[in-house]
């Protein structure tokens, strides 16, 4: 968890940044906000190349005798070693950055306690006559400090060591006007939240954090409510999908699938990365399919279909729904344990600190840094339910496109900024998606017991 806000989407690439009081204002309230897992996205194609074949053609197609943990090491061996070294090596390196961002979150919180920053902004935000705009005064000032004092990582995390591994395509310009979005969004409404935040304790008392807790899931509902419509476009430009046979197929499938769209969007994800994604966004009215250009580009019809049906299963398995809950249940137990902790910081050193009490705006510095403590432990939490989600979608994805072959090559794709074959232990605590290996294994498995229904392989392009 950060102290500046992140926004972004959850897609089939496995990224995630989302705002647990949040997909969105992930920063914004320090809760990372799995929007991504917020925002589980949905796409589905049909493969119009393949032309119909009897269950007795497609077995002359295979193996008589198929193994799928060595058709699963024939896969992963197709990997460059180059590039499997590159991409182990700057995935590891996230671990160890997980705990660099938590050290660098308490030092934040040092400057602002210790060294009286917080209190030198309470002192300007004081001079409004309502305590709610003193508030909504001391949290804008709190985001801009934090995001400065953060910046120096940021800029490493973001923009240097992203170009240092081929992963980016954004200039520093185009980099820091992303920021700056970003920023902004938790301006507006990182500070709505924190205000109305504030309004609770100060109503509540001692239950200020069941109010919190709900205000959070709330925000949460909202955000990845207006996400499709509001702020994604501030990132990327969407664009109707040109008519065709890959609309259609999309569109038939979604409807097929009870997906409630009459339009697929492309976004321009080409300007940021080279990663494949393909999402459906939003709830209700604001259900939008999309996908960006590197999926059309880089993938063949069978690979754009594996990655759609994955997408579709999240929305059939109402996998949105599902995982509010489950983080809405882990937002909650969040604010038990902060409160908890933000009463003993407060007996031994809120005088030192100058700080009243809880409803003390100068108090807030405390907070976020307890909610990054509890969202750095809860990580291996949080990446068991994603994890868990994303098989089941992997699943059904196999069942709908039945194109494990196609499936297996996506994920090394998406492999070329992912360890693909990590200790068991290792994918327990810092994987949110099934690893590489798991997945390919996953496919080559069902294609084992599934051979006489499946098409033969498409050419690689």
């Amino acid at each position: 968890m950060f102290p500046y806000p992140t926004i972004t989407r959850k897609s089939f690439d496995g990224k995630y940044n989302s705002f647990i009081f949040n997909e969105s204002i992930v920063h914004a309230m320090k809760v990372k906000i799995l929007l991504i897992s917020v925002l589980l996205l949905i796409i589905a194609g049909f493969n119009p190349q393949h032309a119909a074949c009897s269950p007795a053609d497609t077995v002359k197609t295979l193996p008589a005798r198929f193994d799928p943990a060595i058709a699963t090491q024939q896969y992963i061996d197709q990997m460059d070693a180059e590039k499997k070294e590159r991409s182990d090596a700057y995935f590891e390196g996230g671990y160890w950055l997980m705990l660099v961002n938590i050290a660098y979150e308490i030092i934040v919180a040092w400057i602002f306690l210790f060294l009286g920053l917080s209190g030198w902004i309470r002192k300007i935000a004081l001079k409004a006559r309502r305590k709610n705009i003193q508030n909504l005064i001391y949290v804008a000032f709190y985001f801009l400090f934090a995001y400065l004092l953060f910046f120096p990582l940021t800029l490493y995390q973001g923009f240097f060591r992203e170009h240092a591994y081929d992963l980016s395509n954004l200039g520093f310009g185009g980099w820091l006007q992303e920021e700056m979005i970003s920023l902004s969004l938790q301006l507006v409404l990182g500070s709505l939240f924190i205000m109305l935040l504030y309004i609770a304790i100060r109503k509540t008392k001692e239950n200020w954090w069941k109010w919190g807790a709900g205000i959070g899931i709330v925000f949460l509902i909202l955000i990845v409510f207006v996400t499709p419509v509001f702020i994604s476009p501030l990132f990327n430009q969407y664009t109707p999908l040109e008519d065709g046979p890959v609309k259609e197929q999309i569109l038939s499938l979604a409807r097929a699938n009870g997906v409630p769209a009459d339009n697929v969007y492309m976004f321009n994800a080409s300007k940021q990365s080279s990663r494949v994604s393909a999402n459906v966004s939003g709830i209700g009215s604001t259900v939008r399919i999309s996908l960006n250009d590197n999926l059309l580009n880089r993938c063949s019809p069978a690979e754009i279909k594996s990655v759609m049906a994955h997408e579709i299963g999240h929305y059939v398995m109402n996998h949105i729904f599902v995982l509010i809950l489950t983080l809405g249940l882990l937002i909650f137990i969040g604010f038990i344990l902060v409160n908890w902790a933000a009463k003993k910081s407060l007996a031994r050193w809120g005088a030192r600190w100058r700080i009243s009490g809880m409803e003390d705006i100068g108090g807030f510095p405390l907070i976020m840094v307890l909610f990054s403590l509890f969202i750095f432990i809860s990580t291996p939490v949080q990446n068991n339910i994603t994890r868990n989600k994303e098989l089941e979608a992997d699943y059904f994805g196999l069942n709908t496109a039945r194109e494990p072959d196609a499936f297996a090559s996506v994920i090394l794709k998406l492999s070329e900024y992912r360890k693909i074959s990590p200790g068991h232990w290792e994918e327990i605590l810092f994987f949110d998606h099934p690893s590489g290996k798991t997945r390919i294994y996953n496919a080559m498995r069902w294609k084992a017991e599934n051979m006489q229904n499946i098409q033969p392989a498409e050419p690689a392009k």
